[in-house]
C-alpha cells in the first residue's frame, strides 16, 4: 500500500518539529544545571525570603512554573523543577498557580537559614494589642499583596480604635510610605481616622522608590480605599508606578512626615502608645508598621559621612557622569553599582571592599567587574576600608597603606540594619520559619 506523498511530508516535518523541540529542551536542562551550579558556588542558592518549594512526588516536570517565572528563578533539574537561581526569586507565587500537580507552595526560609517573621494575626496584629504589620516586614514584599495588606490591616485598626478609652489626639500612626503604607493611609481617609504616616526617606515609594532607574516591576490589579482599582498592567517601569501613587496623593490629599524615622514605640497604661521619632513624638490609639525588611542603611560610622555626597543606593548612574565615584561595599548591589557608574563617559570608578575576595556575588557580576577592571575603567581595592571622607577626597586604609583619593562622591552598599531589635524592644514576638509557610 502506498503512502500518499503528502501524509509522507506532514510526518517527516512533525518528525522534525520533534526532535527539534526534544534538542532544545535538553538544551535548556543543561542551562538550568549549570545555572543551579553557578548560583551554589557563588553562595547564592539560599533564597531571602518567601520563595517557592517542591515536592517531588508531585512534579512531573512539565516546565509551566519555570514558564510562568517572569524573574528566571526557576528550572527543571533532573526532571523536576528546582529554585536554580534563589537570588532573583521574590515570591510572587505565579509558578504556584501554574503548576498543573499543585507541586509547588510558598514558603519562608530553608532548612540551613531561618527567617524571621513576627507573629501576627489575621487581621495582621501583633501579639502587641494594638499594634499591627503589613507589607514587607510581615514577609511579603510584592506590590499587589502589601498593598491589600495595608488596607485589610486598617480594618483591625479601626476596631482598636472603636474599643480605645485613651483620649490620644491621633487614631492611628503608620510607619512607612511604600505600598503598604499609602494604601493604610487612603484607608485612614476614607473612614475618616486621624491618622500620621512617617517616613524616613525623603521621598514615597519605600523599596520602589530606591530601585534602579527604569526597574520594571511585577504589579497586578489591587484595590485602593478612595481610588478604586490600581491597574497598571503585569510589568510597569518603577518611574511610572510612583507617578501613579504620587498622583493618587496629589488627589486625594493624603500627607506625609518625611524625614522623621521611626525611634522607639512606648505603651501607656490606658492602651495607646508613645510613638518617639527622630523629629518628636505621637500620641496614638494604634500603629500600624509598613516598614521593608531592608531596615536603615548600614552605615560605616566614618568621619565625614554625613556629607552630601554619600549615599546609600544608587538610582540613577547618569547622574554621576564625568564624576569621581568611591563605591563601598562586596555584594551584587556594590558590583552592580560600579558597573553601571563605569558605563557612563568620563566616570571614574573605584570600589572598595573590607575582604580579599568577591564571594557570594552573581557570576556575571564577576565577569563584567573584571573586564572593567581590566579595562582601566574601575579600581579595585580589596582588604580595604574608608578612613575618612573629605569635601573633595575620602582617605582609604589598604594593605600599602593609607590611599587618598580625589573624589565626588560615595555609594555605601553595605546592606541594611533590619528592625528586628526596636520589634523586640517593643515586645513583638518572631518566630523563625526554616522552610515552613
Amino acid at each position: 500500500m502506498l503512502i500518499p506523498a503528502y501524509l509522507t511530508l506532514y510526518g517527516g516535518v512533525a518528525a522534525v518539529a520533534v526532535a527539534v523541540h526534544l534538542v532544545l529542551r535538553q538544551r535548556r536542562r543543561k542551562a538550568d544545571a549549570a545555572a543551579l551550579a553557578e548560583a551554589s558556588q557563588a553562595g547564592l542558592n539560599l533564597p531571602a525570603s518567601l520563595h517557592p518549594v517542591v515536592d517531588p512526588n508531585r512534579c512531573f516536570g512539565s516546565g509551566a512554573c519555570v514558564k510562568a517565572c517572569p524573574e528566571e528563578a526557576l528550572g527543571i533539574v533532573d526532571g523536576k523543577a528546582t529554585l536554580v537561581n534563589a537570588s532573583a526569586c521574590i515570591g510572587h507565587g505565579a509558578c504556584v498557580t501554574a503548576c498543573p500537580s499543585q507541586a509547588l507552595s510558598l514558603v519562608f526560609g530553608t532548612s540551613e537559614r531561618g527567617v524571621e517573621i513576627p507573629v501576627l494575626s489575621k487581621e495582621f496584629e501583633t501579639n502587641v494589642r494594638g499594634i499591627f504589620i503589613a507589607g514587607e516586614l510581615g514577609g511579603m514584599g510584592l506590590i499587589r499583596k502589601t498593598t491589600e495588606q495595608g488596607r485589610q490591616a486598617m480594618n483591625g485598626v479601626r476596631q482598636r480604635v472603636a474599643e480605645s478609652r485613651s483620649d490620644a489626639p491621633l487614631d492611628v500612626v503608620i510607619v512607612g510610605s511604600g505600598p503598604a503604607g499609602i494604601s493604610a493611609g487612603l484607608s485612614a481617609l476614607q473612614h475618616k481616622l486621624r491618622y500620621r504616616i512617617l517616613e524616613q526617606e525623603d521621598s514615597l515609594g519605600g523599596t520602589v522608590y530606591h530601585y534602579p532607574r527604569k526597574k520594571v516591576v511585577m504589579t497586578a490589579p489591587a484595590k485602593l480605599d478612595l481610588v478604586g482599582s490600581m491597574s497598571l498592567g503585569t510589568e510597569v517601569a518603577k518611574e511610572a508606578l510612583l507617578g501613579f501613587w504620587h498622583d493618587v496623593v496629589g488627589k486625594t490629599g493624603l500627607s506625609f512626615q518625611f524625614g522623621e524615622r521611626l525611634e522607639g514605640i512606648d505603651p501607656q497604661a490606658d492602651g495607646s502608645f508613645i510613638v518617639r521619632s527622630s523629629k518628636g513624638s505621637h500620641h496614638t490609639k494604634a500603629v500600624l508598621l509598613a516598614l521593608g525588611r531592608r531596615g536603615s542603611p548600614r552605615k560605616l560610622d566614618v568621619p565625614g559621612e554625613e556629607r552630601s555626597k554619600v549615599v546609600y543606593r544608587l538610582i540613577d548612574a547618569e547622574q554621576y557622569r564625568g564624576q569621581r565615584m568611591l563605591v563601598v561595599g562586596g555584594g551584587d548591589s556594590a558590583l552592580e553599582a560600579a558597573i553601571d557608574l563605569a558605563r557612563q563617559p568620563g566616570t571614574q570608578v573605584t570600589l572598595s571592599y573590607r575582604s580579599q575576595a568577591f564571594s557570594r556575588v552573581k557570576e556575571k557580576n564577576r565577569q563584567q567587574l573584571k573586564q572593567l577592571q581590566d579595562e582601566g575603567r574601575i579600581l579595585v581595592w580589596l582588604q580595604s576600608q574608608v578612613l575618612r571622607i573629605e569635601d573633595d577626597h575620602v582617605v582609604l586604609s589598604t594593605q600599602d597603606g593609607e590611599q587618598t583619593l580625589r573624589n565626588d562622591g560615595v555609594i555605601i552598599c553595605a546592606g541594611g540594619v533590619l528592625p528586628t531589635p526596636l520589634l523586640q524592644a517593643i515586645g513583638i514576638r518572631m518566630e523563625t520559619k526554616y522552610g515552613t509557610a
